[in-house]
């Protein structure tokens, strides 16, 4: 039995088996087109490179090809990379982090609508982004009665399958066979005003179906493949990340000290980057046991903290991992089933489960100001980094949420705390406790006035604390009726300014 009929068994759809140039085909000039992909996991790998080619010749011929691109988060080069190359991205949504689309949108070039991923698929359902007429989705395998497989990510796949007009699948068997399982596709969306509540209470607790569904008679063509997810290895935690980790680890213990939370903590959330794995680590070698994981990515870090059996069972929407823990993973895949549940983002990263389940949320940043504004998906103000994600749908919603940095970045140039930040993510509202390497503040309960000195005092690198102290003092002289959230207007913003005259924030 070839691999194109172990994987594609239902009748109906076998017949629709073709090359992705033949699907590319089915796309055409300014149709908006839902891919799947979730943090460079699950993004069809054949389809846009053939649509790259076919944007490619349209332009040397002097015509107009370009699309809409929807995803669930970033994808990777094979995606988002070949297709701005090819200038065939006009407008993108809802997260990405590939340098050419990013190139791309900060030169205008691109429209980019940022969007936090708990809002894209029902946005989509209302309308909002217009109609979507095709969708480019990879799953694992197609089931005999035409039941979808998903692999290994869910992102918004399911929205895109249901509001798509046409519909091309690629099978991919790259990844394991027994994905089959692990899976959890709620079908339960209602637009308003017929919504229901999310019946979720656990954080592996199953609400839907185990596969994606898809109408046949909407698929044009179903494509083959066998290829690797984009999975980039992580660096080893720095001194800094550790020093981070620790400040993370050390509070979570100061909370159980105070009866705020139970000693197998509440479950847990963690963005991507070193500093969430190296949190993970620093858990791994704790006393903590039984824990439990409401997110949206499964990192090497969190795998590795299954392993260790610290960690019962993680609900996500997607895997982000290095190619060496991918390709473990995919050998033992059966091991994991049971405590891994993938769910689509639209429940992965919903309010409404956030809060109810407590989950401690520790997101990355860019900066933040003294009054715990927090900035985390642009430079100097203009310039997109990635997009907000999911970090907004966990900070607002979690019982505890952390933003961590460095203190400072380009070697000293620059501060990652602020007189005032020079994008707002995240109002000083949802963000309660900053760590840098310095120290941790935390914010809950504060006046503003409060939180800027405890922020300075120890969040602030030495480097910039009397600075920043220096500000502080001034606004505060400076306003005697703005005595609540003092600032300088002429100044705030002057150390960016800096940045872009000198190349240093110092004055």
């Amino acid at each position: 039995m070839s691999p194109v009929s172990r994987r594609i068994t239902c009748p109906t759809l076998a017949t629709k088996v073709t090359s992705a140039t033949e699907a590319a085909s089915y796309i055409n000039d300014g149709d908006r087109v839902g891919m799947s992909g979730f943090t460079g996991a699950g993004y069809p790998k054949a389809v846009p490179a053939a649509l790259a080619e076919r944007a490619k010749d349209a332009h040397d011929r002097g015509e107009d090809f370009g699309i809409d691109l929807w995803t669930g988060a970033s994808t990777a080069p094979e995606l988002d990379g070949v297709l701005a190359e090819a200038r065939a991205v006009r407008r993108r949504l809802p997260f990405q982090s590939d340098p050419t689309l990013r190139e791309a949108i900060n030169t205008g070039e691109t429209e980019y609508v940022d969007t936090h991923l708990s809002h894209s698929a029902q946005q989509a359902w209302f309308g909002f982004y217009g109609q979507l007429n095709v969708a480019v989705i990879e799953v694992a395998a197609i089931l005999p009665n035409g039941l979808l497989v998903p692999g290994s990510s869910v992102g918004n796949n399911k929205t895109w399958l249901q509001l798509a007009d046409k519909v091309i699948l690629e099978v991919n068997d790259w990844h394991p066979r027994a994905y089959e399982g692990f899976h959890d596709i709620y079908y339960g969306t209602k637009l308003p005003p017929e919504r229901r509540p999310l019946q979720l209470t656990d954080p592996l607790q199953r609400i839907g179906d185990p596969y994606l569904r898809v109408d046949p008679e909407k698929v044009v063509a179903v494509v083959h493949t066998d290829a690797p997810d984009r999975n980039l290895p992580f660096k080893p935690a720095d001194e800094q990340s550790k020093a981070m980790a620790s400040h993370v680890v050390d509070f979570l213990r100061y909370e159980i000290d105070q009866g705020r939370l139970p000693k197998n903590l509440l479950p847990l959330q963690s963005g991507i980057g070193n500093v969430a794995n190296a949190v993970m680590a620093e858990l791994a070698h704790s006393e903590f046991e039984d824990l439990l994981a409401y997110t949206e990515v499964i990192q090497d870090g969190m795998l590795d903290l299954i392993d260790t059996g610290k960690l019962t069972a993680v609900s996500a929407t997607s895997f982000s991992l290095s190619a060496e823990r991918a390709e473990q993973f995919n050998a033992r895949a059966e091991e994991y089933k049971g405590r891994i549940l993938l769910r689509t983002q639209e429940v992965s990263n919903h309010p409404e489960a956030i809060r109810r389940l407590g989950v401690i949320s520790i997101n990355g940043m860019v900066e933040a100001d003294i009054y715990g504004n927090v900035n985390s998906t642009h430079v100097m103000g203009s310039s997109i980094i990635n997009g907000i994600g999911g970090s907004g749908d966990f900070a607002r919603n979690a019982y505890l949420n952390f933003f961590v940095s460095g203190s400072m970045a380009k070697g000293g140039a620059i501060s990652s705390i602020v007189p005032f930040a020079s994008h707002i993510d995240h109002t000083e509202h949802d963000t309660q406790i900053l760590v840098t390497e310095q120290g941790l503040a935390d914010l809950r309960g504060l006046s503003p006035a409060a939180r800027a000195r405890t922020i300075i005092r120890n969040c602030a690198h030495p480097d910039y604390q009397d600075l920043l102290q220096d500000y502080f003092d001034r606004a505060v002289a400076a306003n005697a009726r703005g005595q609540h959230t003092p600032h300088l207007l002429g100044e705030a913003l002057s150390w960016h300014g800096n940045y872009q005259r000198t190349g240093s924030m110092k004055p």
